[in-house]
C-alpha cells in the first residue's frame, strides 16, 4: 500500500486526532467522557442499591444475579446487530446518542418507579440497551479520531466512567440516609432526560467525517464486515473479553451484598468502600493505557489479569479490616484498566468503517458469557460463602491471561502504519 508524504508526517504526529482538528477532537474526548461519566454513575448507583432491592423484593443471591444476568444478556443480544447497524448509520451517530442518553433516562424511571420484580426488569432491559448502544459509536469514535494513541483515548474515556463509578457510590450512599430506593433512581433519571438535547446538538456531526479504507481491495463495508466477522484473532480476543466480563460482573454485583450482609456495613461505608475500588482506576487506567500503547497490549494485559487473580485470592483470605481497605485499592489498580486495553487490541486489526461492527461482536459474546456468570456466583454465594465467589472470579481471571498468552496479538504500532 502506498503512502504519500501527507501520510508519513500524520504518522509522526501521533499525538494529535486523526482526521479532525486538534480542538474539535478534545471536544469529542471530553464530551464523550462525560456522557460515559454519566452511564457509569447511574450504574454504579444502582449496584450499590442492590441490598435495598433485594430486601424490597425479597429476593435471594440467585434472583440478585438473575437482574445482572439480564442486563448481560439484554446487552449482549442488542450489541452484535446495533454494531452493523451503527456502522450502516456512521452519518447519524450524534442522533444514535442522543436517543441513547434519553432511553437511558427513561429506563431508569421505571426502575425506580417499578412495583414489581418484572417491571424492575423491564427497566433494566431498557436501560441495558441504551447503554450499550451509546458505546459502540462512543468508541468508535474515539477510536477513529485518535487511531495513533487508541489504548491512551479509550482509557480516558473509560476516566469518565471510573469517575462516575467512584463517586456515585459515596454520594449513592450517602442519599440512601435521607431518601429511599426509589426516589434516588427517580431524581437521578431526570438529568440523562435533560442532556439528551445538548448530547445531539454537541455530536451531531461526529460520524460524518470521511474514513480512508485499508484494504484497497476491500473498500466496501459489507466486504470489510464479513472480513473482519472470519478473523479467527478478532474472535481469541473476543473469547478472553468474555472471561474478563464473566469475573467483572459477578464481583460488583456481590461486593455490595458481602459488604452489608457479611460486614455488617453502613449505608456510606458500603458507598466508601465499593467507590474505593474504581478510584484506584482513575489513575491507573489512562497510565496502563499509555504503557500498553508503548509496550504492546499483551505485557500490559497478561501480568495485570495474574495480579488481579492473586489479590482476590487474598480477599477471600483477608477480606475484612485494615486489609480489605488495602486489597480494593490493589484490585482496582487494573479492574477496570484491562477492558480498554481489550477493545484497543481488537481494533488494532481492522479498518476504521467497520469499528463499531467489532465492538458489537465484541460486545455481544463477552455479555453473553457474562450472562450466566451472576447466576453462577449467586449459587456459590447461597450455598457457601462470598469466599467461593472471590476464588471463582480469580481462577475466571487466571483462564482469561492463560488464552490471552495464546494469541498473537499486533503491536499497537501496526495501527499507525495501516490505517493511512
Amino acid at each position: 500500500m502506498k503512502h504519500t508524504h501527507a501520510d508519513e508526517h500524520h504518522g509522526h504526529d501521533a499525538g494529535k486526532p486523526h482526521g479532525t482538528s486538534s480542538r474539535k477532537g478534545n471536544i469529542i474526548i471530553a464530551g464523550l467522557t462525560s456522557g460515559h461519566g454519566i452511564f457509569h454513575w447511574f450504574i454504579q448507583s444502582f449496584f450499590v442499591l442492590l441490598p435495598e432491592v433485594e430486601s424490597a423484593f425479597n429476593l435471594s443471591k440467585v434472583g440478585v444475579g438473575a437482574i445482572s444476568t439480564t442486563r448481560e444478556t439484554i446487552s449482549g443480544l442488542v450489541t452484535l446487530p446495533g454494531g452493523i447497524l451503527a456502522d450502516a448509520l456512521r452519518r447519524h451517530w450524534g442522533l444514535i446518542l442522543a436517543l441513547c442518553m434519553a432511553g437511558f433516562g427513561v429506563g431508569w424511571l421505571i426502575v425506580g418507579q417499578s412495583s414489581s420484580f418484572a417491571i424492575l426488569i423491564v427497566g433494566v432491559a431498557i436501560v441495558s440497551i441504551a447503554a450499550s448502544m451509546w458505546h459502540l459509536p462512543a468508541m468508535a469514535s474515539l477510536s477513529h479520531h485518535y487511531s495513533h494513541r487508541r489504548a491512551t483515548a479509550l482509557s480516558f474515556h473509560g476516566i469518565g466512567g471510573n469517575i462516575g463509578d467512584a463517586i456515585s457510590p459515596v454520594v449513592t450512599g450517602f442519599l440512601l440516609g435521607f431518601l429511599a430506593w426509589r426516589e434516588i433512581l427517580s431524581i437521578y433519571a431526570v438529568v440523562p432526560l435533560f442532556i439528551s438535547f445538548l448530547v445531539y446538538w454537541v455530536f451531531k456531526d461526529i460520524g460524518k467525517t470521511k474514513i480512508k479504507h485499508s484494504d484497497g481491495d476491500e473498500t466496501t463495508w459489507s466486504n470489510q464486515t464479513r472480513k473482519v466477522l472470519k478473523d479467527p484473532l478478532i474472535w481469541g480476543i473476543t473469547l478472553v473479553s468474555g472471561i474478563r466480563g464473566m469475573a467483572f460482573i459477578a464481583l460488583i454485583t456481590f461486593l455490595p451484598s458481602y459488604f452489608t450482609s457479611d460486614l455488617g456495613m453502613s449505608n456510606l461505608a458500603r458507598g466508601a468502600h465499593f467507590g474505593l475500588l474504581v478510584a484506584v482506576g482513575i489513575v491507573s487506567t489512562p497510565f496502563m493505557g499509555y504503557l500498553s500503547d508503548r509496550i504492546g497490549r499483551k505485557l500490559v494485559l497478561i501480568p495485570g489479569m495474574i495480579f488481579l487473580s492473586i489479590t482476590l485470592c487474598l480477599l477471600a483470605l483477608y477480606g475484612e479490616g485494615v486489609s480489605l481497605i488495602i486489597l480494593l485499592a490493589l484490585l482496582g489498580t487494573f479492574f477496570y484498566s484491562d477492558q480498554p486495553i481489550l477493545t484497543a487490541a481488537a481494533l488494532d486489526i481492522v479498518g476504521s468503517g467497520v469499528a463499531t461492527t467489532t465492538l458489537g461482536a465484541l460486545s455481544f459474546v463477552r455479555f453473553l458469557l457474562s450472562a450466566l456468570s451472576p447466576i453462577i456466583a449467586g449459587v456459590l454465594y447461597d450455598n457457601y460463602s462470598m469466599d467461593y465467589v472471590f476464588f471463582y472470579v480469580a481462577a475466571l481471571m487466571l483462564v482469561g491471561a492463560f488464552l490471552l498468552s495464546l494469541l498473537p496479538l499486533r503491536p499497537p504500532t501496526s495501527s499507525v502504519k495501516g490505517h493511512h
